[in-house]
C-alpha cells in the first residue's frame, strides 16, 4: 500500500522536513526552516525536477520576525497543500509523521510510536540532550496539535548504539555516576550508521555474491562532516562508537575538539578564568577545525572543510595541519575498531566530508595498506556517489556510500505506523 509520510527534524532554531511516498522511497518534497524565533527566519523548499533531482522552488523566503516552530509547521502545511508548490491535496494524505530525536538514553533501543509515556521518557532524557531533546519534543507536540489524529513515530539517534557491550560503553569513573546520572557512552548519528550498515551489506552481497555473510560482516562506518563519528558494526549490530555521553567525544570535528586529555579542561579554566559554561562553549563551538585555523595571520578561521581543502592545496600550513590531524585520528580509530572486532571486511566513508573528499580517503587508505588495502585511484576521484574505491582484489573493501537518515526514518515510520 502506497502512503505519504512527513519526516521532521526539529532543531532549537530550525525545522527540516521531507515528504516521502512509501514504500517506493520516492521524495516528493523537502526543505528547511532556519533561524526560527529570530528577527529574520527563512524558508527553503525543494521539489524534484523531470530528472528526479531536487531543485529549489522557494529560496530563503523570509517569514514574519520571531516565527516559531508552530508558525513553520503552519507555513509548511500551506506550502505542501498549495497550488503552486504543493504535493498534497490536503494533510489527510499524510499517513504518519516520523521525527528524529537525539537522545533516548537507555530507554529506547529502537524506534517507537509516540504516546504520552514516550514523550515523558524523552523529557526525562533532556539532561542528556539539553539542546536537542526539547526541540525534538516541541516538533512532536506541534505536529500532534496541528495534525490531529496522524500517528507520530520517534526515531532516536542513540538507539542503534544500544547493542554496544558494557566494556565498551562504561567509563572508568566511580560506578555511582552511571547508576545515578546515566553517565556512559551512548553514541550518536545512529540512524546514519544503521542505514550505512544495511547498504554496505546489500552492496557487497550484490557485487560479490556469496563472499560476504551479513551475519558475520565486520564494518567500520565513518560518518564525517561538521559533526563526525565512527562506528564498529559486527553482524549488523553496533559494537563500539566514538561519540560518548555527548557528541563531543571522538574524532576532531568542525567546531568540536573531539577527545582530549581531561586535565586540559581545569588547566585552561584556571589560566583563562573560564566558567563551566565558558569551557563547554570553547570545546563545542570554538575548537576543532575552527580552533586550529584561528589566530592565523593569513586567513580567517574556518570550520568548512572545503575551504580547508583549498587552502591546504595552496600550501597553507594550518590547513595542512588540520588535514594531517584529521586523517591520523581517523586511521587510529579505524585500526582500533578493526582490532577490537577481530578484523574488518569493509570501511565505509559517508557524510559531507566522507562522500566528497577523495584526498582524505587516499591518505587513510595508504595508512591501512597493512590490512591489504588497494585503492582504485580513478574510482576514488568520484564525489558524492555510491561506489567501491578499492580494487576487486583488495583484502579490505573501501566504499563510499551517501547516507540517507531521512529515508531510514521514513522506513521505520512506515513499518511502525503503517504496516504495524
Amino acid at each position: 500500500m502506497s502512503v505519504k509520510e512527513l519526516i521532521v527534524n526539529a532543531g532549537s532554531s530550525s525545522l527540516k522536513y521531507t515528504v516521502f511516498l512509501m514504500p517506493e522511497e520516492e521524495v516528493l518534497a523537502n526543505g528547511i526552516f532556519e533561524q526560527l524565533t529570530t528577527p529574520l527566519p527563512t524558508f527553503t523548499h525543494k521539489l524534484p525536477n523531470e530528472d528526479g533531482k531536487l531543485v529549489k522552488v522557494i529560496d530563503k523566503l523570509a517569514l514574519e520576525p520571531g516565527a516559531t516552530h508552530a508558525d513553520a509547521i503552519n507555513k509548511l502545511i500551506e506550502t505542501l497543500t498549495g497550488e503552486e508548490f504543493g504535493v498534497l491535496k490536503s494533510m489527510d494524505e499524510i499517513a504518519a509523521v516520523g521525527h528524529r530525536v537525539l537522545h533516548g538514553g537507555e530507554k529506547f533501543s529502537g524506534s517507537v510510536l509516540v504516546d504520552e509515556k514516550v514523550k515523558d521518557a524523552i523529557r526525562e532524557c533532556i539532561p542528556l540532550g539539553p539542546l536537542h531533546n526539547p526541540a525534538n519534543l516541541m516538533g512532536i507536540e506541534v505536529c500532534e496539535k496541528i495534525m490531529k489524529g496522524i500517528p507520530q513515530v520517534a526515531v532516536f539517534d542513540t538507539a542503534f548504539h544500544q547493542t554496544i557491550p558494557e566494556e565498551a560503553y562504561m567509563y572508568a569513573l566511580p560506578y555511582k555516576y552511571y547508576k545515578e546520572y546515566g553517565i556512559r557512552r551512548y553514541g550518536f548519528h545512529g540512524t546514519s550508521h544503521r542505514y550505512i550498515a544495511l547498504r554496505t551489506a546489500d552492496f557487497l552481497q550484490k557485487k560479490y555474491p556469496g563472499k560476504y555473510d551479513e551475519k558475520t560482516l565486520r564494518i567500520v562506518t565513518c560518518h564525517l562532516g561538521n559533526g563526525s563519528s565512527i562506528s564498529a558494526i559486527k553482524g549488523g549490530k553496533c559494537f563500539d562508537t566514538t561519540m560518548g555521553l555527548t557528541p563531543l567525544e571522538g574524532i576532531m570535528m568542525g567546531t568540536r575538539s573531539g577527545s582530549i586529555d581531561p586535565a586540559i579542561i581545569p588547566f585552561i579554566m584556571e589560566k583563562e578564568g573560564l566558567s563551566g559554561k565558558d569551557i563547554d562553549v570553547l570545546l563545542n563551538k570554538k575548537s576543532g577545525m575552527l580552533g586550529l585555523t584561528s589566530d592565523d595571520e593569513n586567513n580567517e578561521a574556518t570550520s568548512d572543510n572545503r575551504t580547508i581543502e583549498t587552502r591546504a592545496k595552496n600550501g597553507d600550513k594550518r590547513a595542512m595541519l588540520v588535514e594531517a590531524m584529521f586523517c591520523h585520528q581517523l586511521t587510529k580509530y579505524i585500526g582500533g575498531f578493526a582490532a577490537a572486532m577481530g578484523g574488518v571486511d569493509a570501511v565505509v566513508f559517508t557524510g559531507g566530508i566522507g562522500e566528497n573528499n577523495p584526498h582524505y580517503r587516499t591518505r587513510v587508505a595508504e595508512k591501512l595498506a597493512f590490512l591489504g588495502t588497494k585503492v582504485d585511484e580513478e574510482a576514488n576521484h568520484v564525489r558524492g556517489e555510491e561506489i567501491e574505491i578499492s580494487t576487486e582484489d583488495s583484502a579490505l573493501k573501501l566504499l563510499v556510500l551517501p547516507t540517507d537518515e531521512e529515508l531510514m526514518i521514513a522506513k521505520d515510520t512506515y513499518d511502525i505506523a503503517v504496516v504495524k
